[in-house]
Parts: structure tokens; sequence; C-alpha cells
């Protein structure tokens, strides 16, 4: 699996974007996932669009020279929450030691397990995401819907090919990638007409659909 860019400069179709360079990336990721953590409590309790940076700043404990330092705009900061889901999940996936899996079949059932794991109880990261990134500006969303087709459906596409030789996968695997990818923020985004239902239950049966309309399992 390919983790998320650890560069602190976002590239905009070959542009330099608005985060500032540093030669201490250590300290410059520190201060991203401070800048996220911060605008996060923000963001989550009035959205994307009435926040400002002067309240993500007061947030973060940052004053608005420490925070411009680190981005130059409120979609900076978008970015670098769609940079840090990405992560998180990766690292999620990392702990669960998915990669010490051999068969390629039982790796992909337990990516899509864990994966569905993690988007239930990151909804709320989840539904910010897939709801506020409309505001985003076009260059600063054709990053990030670049880095989400290399980091996530890149990931899936990757598996579908190791499963695809050993069991015929029904489908183009860049497009079931994308179809996977799809599926796994149902939950989040749908889940509240499931609520009295166990959610382990629903897990299943996504896991279970999805290996089936692979045509992977019988």
């Amino acid at each position: 699996m390919t983790p998320p860019n650890k560069n602190s400069k976002v590239q905009r179709s070959n542009e330099d974007v608005s985060l500032s360079s540093s030669r201490n990336v250590h300290l410059v990721e520190k201060k991203h996932q401070q800048i996220v953590q911060g605008a996060c409590r923000i963001f989550f309790k009035k959205g994307y669009h009435p926040t400002t940076i002067r309240m993500i700043a007061k947030a973060c404990g940052m004053s608005m020279g420490q925070l411009y330092h680190y981005i130059s705009s409120k979609d900076d900061v978008l970015y670098l929450v769609h940079k840090h889901m990405q992560r998180v999940w990766y690292d999620y996936l990392k702990n669960s030691e998915i990669e010490k899996i051999g068969d390629p079949l039982q790796k992909l059932t337990e990516a899509l397990r864990h994966t569905l794991e993690f988007m239930v109880e990151n909804k709320r990261l989840l539904q910010f995401v897939y709801t506020e990134s409309k505001y985003l500006d076009k260059k600063h969303l054709r990053v990030v819907l670049d880095m989400d087709y290399k980091n996530v459906i890149g990931f899936w596409r990757s598996l579908l090919k190791e499963v695809n030789k050993q069991k015929s996968v029904k489908g183009d695997s860049d497009f079931l990638g994308n179809l996977i990818a799809y599926l796994l923020v149902f939950l989040p985004l749908r889940g509240w007409t499931l609520r009295d239902k166990p959610m382990s239950k629903s897990v299943d049966s996504l896991v279970d659909f999805i290996l089936r309309g692979l045509g992977v399992v019988q």
C-alpha cells in the first residue's frame, strides 16, 4: 500500500501551491497535524464555509502569523484534512497487519473489513470530507482527487490484481477499485438508516456483497 505523500508542499498540476516548505519535514508534519486537529473541532461544529482562518488559528493554539507559516488559505486546511484522513486510514490498516497476510483473497477480505470498521469509527471525518469538499477551489480539488485516485483507488486496484492471479475477478480493476471505494463509505454516509441493526452484521453483509460481486466467492 502506498502511503499518502509526506511532502510539506502541495503540487497543483506541477505548480507549487500554498503550503509552506520547510527543511524540517517532521516539524512540518507535526504542525500540520496540529492544524488538522484544531480545525476539525471547528469544522465538525460549524461546517467549513462559516469557519474563519482566525477561528482555526485559535483552535490550533497558534497566532495568525504562525498559522500562515504553514498554510496560506482555508483550502490548504481542507487539503490537509483529506491528507490526514488517508494517513490515519493507512496507519489503521498497517496496525491491523494485513500486509503480513500471504493469501491475496484473505488480504482483500481483511482490508475490506478493517476499512469498514475504520469508516464507522471515523464517520464524522468521512461525513465532513464528503459534504464540504465542494468548497475547494478547482486546483485544490484536482490535487485531492489525484491523491484519492493514487492512494485509495490504487490500493484496491493493486489488491484486485493480486487476487486476479488466483481467482478470476469479474471486471476491470480500475473500475472495480473505484466501485469498492464508493461502497465502503456507505455506512458513514447512509448508516443512520441502519442504526437499529448490529454494526458487525452490516460490515459482514457489505464484505460478502463486495466479494460476491467481484465473483471471487460463491
